[in-house]
């Protein structure tokens, strides 16, 4: 659609992540028999508003945002994970404004995400998601590659996409852009393969330590 997303050395973010949702889906239909809805199928514009409402609409269990990050220093690499908080953390707070930027919002209209925090009893669940996901992602990528992929941790961000969501919901910024190493080997079928099968691993986690605390 209209917004690319972050890019550099001639990639895309919304052709990766795309190239990734469509990978997931898949893999996550046939290993918990769920239905997999996908925000967009082709290279279309959806609004960040309009995200969480799809799930609503379709009353989903989670919800997963996928991103390619981006940063203005080209050595910064590796992964993290958010889900919706405030935050006092500066990088944090960086990645939420660049991902914002195409919302009607502004990111000083704190008010609706202040409300929607208070009221938002899934906050530890999507804390939980999250962790499951990542630590799945990370050790994942690493027992493939037989390198350390710089784990950027688990955090929490005002991100307009995750607002009003009515479920468990996260955003995952998968590697950085804008670094060259990242950048390579999001070109590679086989990390992309990686990373969905990964993500879907996190979250059977997540749903069987669910269903075991009940």
């Amino acid at each position: 659609g209209k917004d690319p997303g972050a890019s550099a050395f001639g990639l895309k973010e919304k052709d990766i992540v795309l190239n990734i949702a469509k990978k997931l889906a898949p893999i996550l239909a046939k290993k918990t028999n769920a239905e997999v809805i996908l925000t967009r199928e082709t290279d279309i514009f959806i609004p960040l508003e309009e995200r969480t409402a799809i799930a609503n609409t379709n009353e989903a269990d989670l919800f997963i945002s996928l991103h390619i990050n981006a940063h203005p220093s080209p050595k910064v690499h590796g992964l993290e994970t958010y889900y919706l908080n405030l935050s006092t953390n500066a990088e944090a707070m960086r990645v939420a404004a660049f991902e914002n930027a195409t919302s009607t919002h502004q990111m000083s209209d704190l008010q609706d995400i202040l409300s929607d925090i208070m009221k938002n009893s899934k906050i530890n669940e999507s804390s939980r998601l999250a962790g499951f996901v990542h630590n799945s992602l990370c050790n994942g990528i690493e027992g493939v590659q037989k390198k350390k992929f710089k784990d950027l941790g688990v955090k929490q961000a005002p991100f307009y996409v995750l607002i009003g969501a009515e479920m468990p919901a996260i955003l995952i910024e998968i590697a950085f852009i804008t670094n060259h190493a990242d950048s390579k080997i999001l070109q590679t079928d086989s990390f992309l393969n990686i990373i969905a099968s990964d993500i879907v691993e996190g979250i059977q986690s997540y749903i069987h330590s669910t269903a075991a605390s009940l």
